[in-house]
């Protein structure tokens, strides 16, 4: 039995979760798990920095985060799957978050979306 190997090819622009990013985001992911519960987002959306001391956020998350940059949580080790929880607080759709990532406007990763599908 021969075993297949595969090696991982980077895709320009896209950003490996890998166990460094998870190590990296540990306290920006386990906050937007929080969100979960709705006391959690009411307390967020309260006193958000407050929230973030809670968990322990590093300077670079807590920047992403006033910001409202999913792209730069990315780089600051943020999972996809517990950000679109932190984008739901504040209506974010999934639309809004690939704009943000791919560094387009809203109407411009929207029609490339149209054209992708023709």
């Amino acid at each position: 039995m021969s075993l297949i190997t595969h090696h991982e090819v980077p895709i320009p622009g896209t950003y490996m979760f890998d166990g460094r990013a998870a190590m990296k985001g540990y306290a920006l992911n386990k906050m937007c798990y929080s969100f979960n519960n709705a006391e959690n987002r009411a307390e967020f959306k309260n006193d958000e920095d407050a929230y973030c001391t809670k968990y322990g956020l590093n300077d670079e998350q807590r920047k992403a985060i006033h910001e409202r940059n999913v792209l730069a949580m990315i780089h600051a080790g943020g999972c996809i799957y517990y950000l679109a929880k932190f984008a739901g607080i504040f209506g974010l759709n999934v639309q809004e978050i690939g704009a943000q990532q791919t560094g387009m406007t809203l109407e411009a990763f929207r029609q490339k979306l149209k054209d992708q599908g023709e």
